[in-house]
């Protein structure tokens, strides 16, 4: 059967049309429980929510999925009254009370559906449905249901975004500003509930809350921004249920709510492998980068070290020193100094002395950036060991340079004290080594 067909099938439309419409609901309002440090709430209100899914039939003697998700909605609702009246009224913490309600609502949940199998009223045909969801009995009743219960979501979603936005990151501030976040906090509750019910009859509730979570996670790995957090979300959850739906209906026998919840896995992995920001891919390749980078300022601030040891201790110093006194100098093995050097004579820094090709030392341009660098490394030297001299001024610790962080005066005086405590780097006069005459000036490479 190719694609078209599949589309064509009035029951494969209703299926899909209602995975993709949880999958946007469940990722715009899971945003804001994930970012809420609520990842078991979701959890928590869907094995609530089978209890009274359970009650319901055994009041009604009804298969009535309408009944089954008023049921849903008031065990539901209980489960979150308990949460808060524990968090409220005793020193428990809300993760322990999630956890609490979340095992004891499911606990009678299977209670009540062991008896219902064994009562001679009727069995628990469907019912179990609710604990991994069936996509496939879904009718156009069904759908209806949660297209309009998802537009309301979605709607008051984007009237609070910004109050939303306030519960999210800052609460005080919000309540300071007048906002009733009580009250917000609880709509959101509320929200998430029927975001849940409406998802129970396709991925049940054992997987509800990969439906909330998974996606905003997987966004979370994309962007810094809420606003386009929640929408990544919404788009995330939509895909996983289109996936889920579309390759159910190729196999045979093949669940759609567990391959729903597998194909968000499945972009979540990706991103968190290749995100450009924060994927572990990216994070590493960086990570070389700048441990790379280090290497080499370190190699230059040992070679212009040594360089002014030398001119101390000799009337005419040296200008090319061994890979063995260099790596004694920066505390590392001769092999990586070696490597190093030869990437550092590539960008045109370093030379080997025609004599000894054993011994390195600067060119004009790689002198020019090594003083740079062990200048920068000084005056960051003094600053932290005479912070006190410098309260005035506006220095960002986090930044690698500070030189760019100082106007002329205050340079100045800096510079003043780095000669007052004889650390002032000494090799500025490039024409007192013999080094044009060994590699000439190649261009093009900045500091």
């Amino acid at each position: 059967m190719n694609w078209l067909q599949v589309l064509q099938d009035p029951n494969t439309q209703w299926v899909l049309a209602g995975c993709i419409l949880l999958g946007i609901s469940s990722g715009v309002l899971g945003s804001f429980a994930f970012l809420r440090g609520r990842s078991l709430m979701g959890d928590a209100l869907a094995h609530a929510a089978l209890p009274g899914v359970c009650l319901v039939f055994l009041l009604t003697g009804s298969k009535s999925i309408g009944f089954f998700l008023v049921g849903a909605a008031i065990s539901g609702l209980l489960a979150t009254y308990c949460i808060t009246m524990i968090t409220k009224h005793s020193r428990i913490k809300e993760d322990t009370a999630l956890a609490l309600n979340l095992s004891v609502f499911f606990g009678i949940g299977i209670v009540l559906l062991t008896y219902i199998q064994h009562s001679d009223s009727g069995n628990q045909s469907g019912l179990d449905k609710f604990l991994f969801g069936q996509a496939a009995s879904l009718v156009g009743s069904d759908v209806n249901t949660m297209i309009a219960v998802s537009s309301v979501l979605l709607i008051i979603t984007a009237l609070l975004f910004k109050e939303f936005k306030l519960l999210s990151f800052d609460q005080g501030f919000g309540k300071g500003l007048g906002f009733p976040m009580g009250f917000l906090d609880g709509l959101l509750m509320v929200m998430l509930l029927m975001s849940v019910v409406i998802g129970l009859q396709a991925v049940g509730v054992v997987l509800m809350a990969a439906m909330l979570i998974t996606p905003a996670v997987t966004a979370r790995y994309w962007t810094n921004k809420l606003s386009t957090m929640v929408i990544l979300s919404g788009l995330f959850g939509a895909l996983s249920g289109a996936f889920g739906t579309l390759l159910s209906t190729q196999i045979q026998n093949l669940p759609t709510g567990p391959i729903i919840v597998l194909g968000s896995t499945t972009l979540f992995l990706f991103s968190l492998l290749f995100s450009p920001k924060r994927g572990i891919l990216f994070r590493f390749l960086r990570f070389m980068q700048v441990r790379k980078k280090v290497l080499h300022q370190d190699i230059l601030r040992s070679l212009y070290d040594v360089m002014e040891d030398s001119k101390k201790e000799n009337s005419i110093p040296a200008s090319f020193f061994s890979v063995e006194r260099l790596a004694i100098k920066s505390g590392k093995q001769a092999q990586t100094v070696e490597k190093a050097l030869r990437t550092l004579l590539k960008k045109g820094w370093v030379t080997q002395d025609k004599e000894d090709p054993q011994k390195w030392g600067f060119n004009q341009k790689g002198l020019h950036v090594a003083h740079s660098l062990v200048l920068n490394q000084r005056l960051w030297d003094l600053f932290q060991m005479h912070e006190q001299n410098f309260h005035g001024y506006t220095i960002d610790q986090s930044e690698e340079e500070i030189i760019p962080q100082l106007n002329g005066v205050q340079l100045e005086m800096m510079l003043k004290e780095l000669e007052h405590h004889n650390m002032t780097p000494t090799l500025v006069a490039i024409q007192s080594y013999k080094i044009a005459n060994h590699t000439p000036d190649q261009g093009g490479v900045t500091a």
